[in-house]
């Protein structure tokens, strides 16, 4: 199997006294370049071709061998996303390269020539080495004051052996009985559940719910512990790796060391070592990104999910795949426990609960002794901001109150930039992307207008593009940055930090400042949905939402679903301590079902609402859906293929498709994209009809169908 999208396998020949297994990782030749392949379990779907027309194996690559696990969960997700097995292949060696050999180093030739000619540079090198402790080139030349020339000379001269260094273990082992958290009754309870699951041997998925802040990451790090008991490796997966900085300490504090971490910022060498630590079983515990998943663990244990719920485990470029779900199938294939870990669980995961599928474990209360904050609701009719502000006067005032008494308040606004549209006053001209179906936002503080879907961006013109008028644009709503300037100039004595993407590109940044919070040299925060999950901040006392009502306009199936998940999220970031917590709402719709079940603390009420609207037209998870998204150059090439893909629609009892119509990003990137929406009973596998549906239609060059099973988002 070869990192490309091809339909299946490729065959070789297997030269003379090369032992070739399923798994192994081999050198190959591909047209006139060398490439790295994986030997199959399957034959390819050609017919058998002679064997003296095979090109040979070049090699096998010095590396542990793909596991069969890994190489079936490569084949279950080809299946089901309809992706080339190569591709998704490629995502399990993404990092993989010829193995460069080990570090070399220097130490004094044990016999060196009688003869050789010692300069004052040469004796400095040799008193530099008397140790007999090789050196490495650089290292060597820096200490003696010299140049590598001398070094490589001495080399030649017979005064110099190469000799590899010893690295160390990239990772020291987690200690399972370091000193762990005195856990509550109830945590006990669970926690015992979770270790009898792993210590079971075999495959199960249990949803670990709970309020925030009652310690649920705690829990499942006993199920962690009992793994390493038993010596067998653990996966954490986390939706945001900006939030792995207070996990990490959590887990220092459990263990006594860090684990292993995966993730898009590392060094290639770093994610190189990591990929062979853990392939030999030298990294017991790695906490990553959904990336993580392919890692090739020897004895995986245990795989958690941490906030289940959260779309950001949905991969929408390349193979398209949700990362909780092909976290479970791999847990399936390793028979290892799955733990879907979230305060709010997604629909999908309760139904499967409620199905008998899941077993179900809560948390009912805070750790500590703490309490859920009080959540109330700002009506903005009755009690609107001022005249071109966004923060109602009750706000203000809860703000004002907070920080006197030296606690600290959050503001939240899911929205990047200083605004989401600019337009000019004089003729109502929008910027908008030339590139995509969507408006440019504002960042003042960058001085320019962005896409945030292309990344297109412009410096802040100084008249109209369409009308010339001077100093005419004007920025309409809020962004983080403008709340920032409100507030500003509300608490001019307040230590503010803004926690957005943008403000905080890595697991570093994010670590900072969340250090800078804890030491409470932080009054007020004004965030994104960064700030939503997982933070422990003692002293944060107050939340306020900007707006609560982002995000439930639009046809978006789950936009209900979602939004009380972020709210709810962004809600138990406050009172996680001694001091009670207040939240408080900023809404033109205080009556809305999200609204009433955050106020009222009835999620469950909510979901079971939720489901009941769902169920009767076969909506997920009640039904299936796949997505057919077409996309070309030209507008007239795309609704083409859109049509032709409408006319050879699949007909039949239980199958619905939607479409084709326009998508909401009607053009993303410079492309043209239209949508069709396969909708089945629950008991209809829609991978066989897609793939009768696609083989009826032609595509062309310029044209382009992707196939998006299970999808979250309708853009």
């Amino acid at each position: 199997m070869l990192p490309y999208p091809f339909a299946g396998p490729f065959d070789y020949r297997v030269p003379d006294g090369l032992d070739l297994h399923p798994g192994d990782i081999v050198m190959v030749p591909l047209n006139r370049r060398e490439e790295i392949g994986v030997v199959w379990d399957h034959a390819s779907l050609d017919k058998p071709i002679a064997a003296n027309r095979l090109k040979p194996v070049i090699a096998v690559v010095d590396t542990p061998p793909m596991r069969a696990d890994l190489r079936r969960l490569v084949d279950w997700m080809a299946a089901y996303t309809l992706s080339p097995p190569g591709e998704v292949m490629r995502m399990a060696l993404r990092v993989l390269r010829p193995d460069t050999g080990p570090t070399l180093g220097w130490i004094r030739a044990p016999a060196p020539p009688k003869t050789a000619r010692i300069t004052e540079a040469r004796q400095r090198v040799l008193d530099r080495l008397a140790a007999a402790e090789p050196r490495t080139t650089a290292e060597l030349a820096r200490q003696a004051e010299t140049g590598a020339t001398v070094i490589r000379g001495m080399q030649e001269a017979g005064l110099l052996v190469a000799v590899a260094i010893p690295t160390p273990d990239p990772f020291v082992f987690p200690n399972p009985d370091h000193t762990g958290p005195v856990l509550s009754e109830d945590q006990t309870h669970v926690a015992t559940a979770l270790r009898e699951a792993v210590a079971a041997r075999k495959f199960s998925v249990t949803l670990l719910d709970g309020v925030t802040g009652s310690g649920k990451t705690e829990v499942y790090l006993e199920a962690i512990a009992a793994a390493l008991r038993l010596g067998r490796q653990a996966l954490i997966l986390l939706p945001e790796i900006a939030l792995s900085s207070q996990w990490l300490s959590r887990f220092q504090r459990r263990f006594g060391v860090a684990p292993a971490v995966w993730h898009s910022d590392l060094t290639s060498r770093t994610r190189r070592t990591t990929w062979r630590a853990v392939a030999e079983g030298k990294a017991p515990v790695v906490v990553g990104a959904r990336s993580a998943l392919f890692l090739p663990f020897p004895d995986l244990g245990c795989l958690v999910i941490d906030e289940e719920h959260e779309t950001a485990f949905k991969q929408e470029d390349g193979v398209v795949y949700h990362a909780r779900d092909m976290a479970v199938v791999r847990a399936r294939f390793c028979q290892a426990p799955a733990i879907l870990v979230s305060a709010t669980p997604s629909l999908e995961t309760v139904a499967n609960v409620e199905a008998g599928r899941y077993t179900r474990l809560h948390l009912p209360t805070r750790h500590g002794g703490a309490t859920m904050p009080r959540i109330e609701a700002i009506d903005l009719r009755d009690d609107p901001p001022e005249r071109g502000h966004f923060l109602a006067p009750k706000l203000i005032a809860a703000i004002r109150d907070t920080i006197a008494r030296g606690e600290q308040a959050m503001l939240f606004l899911n929205r990047r930039g200083y605004a989401p549209l600019t337009l000019c006053r004089r003729c109502g001209h929008r910027m908008q992307c030339p590139n995509c179906t969507a408006w440019l936002v504002e960042h003042r503080a960058r001085h320019e207008l962005r896409c945030h879907h292309c990344g297109h961006n412009v410096p802040i013109p100084e008249k109209c593009p369409a009308c010339e008028a001077e100093a005419s644009l004007t920025a309409v709503g809020p962004g983080v940055e403008r709340i920032t300037e409100e507030a500003t100039e509300l608490f001019p004595d307040a230590r503010r930090l803004v926690m957005a993407s943008d403000t905080m590109p890595g697991p570093h940044s994010a670590a900072e400042a969340a250090a800078a919070i804890e030491r409470r040299e932080i009054d007020l925060i004004i965030g994104t949905q960064i700030v939503a999950k997982g933070w422990h901040f003692p002293h944060l006392t107050l939340v306020g939402v900007v707006d609560a009502d982002l995000g439930l306009a639009g046809g978006d199936l789950r936009a209900a679903e979602r939004t009380v998940q972020l709210l709810h999220q962004v809600a138990g970031r406050a009172g996680r301590a001694e001091a009670p917590g207040l939240v408080l709402l900023q809404t033109f719709s205080p009556e809305h079902p999200v609204m009433d079940a955050l106020i009222h603390g009835d999620l469950d009420a909510f979901m079971t609402s939720e489901a009941a609207v769902r169920r009767p037209g076969n909506w997920p998870p009640y039904g299936r859906l796949a997505a057919l998204i077409v996309s070309a150059d030209t507008s007239t090439i795309a609704d083409a293929l859109a049509r032709d893909l409408g006319l050879a629609a699949p007909h039949a009892e239980g199958i619905v498709v939607l479409g084709p119509a326009p998508a909401p990003l009607a053009i993303l990137r410079g492309r043209h994209r239209r949508r069709l929406l396969l909708k089945t009973r629950r008991d209809i596998a829609v991978q066989p009809i897609l793939t009768a549906w696609l083989s009826r239609v032609k595509v062309p060059n310029s044209g382009r169908v992707d196939v998006d099973v299970d999808p979250v988002s309708f853009l």
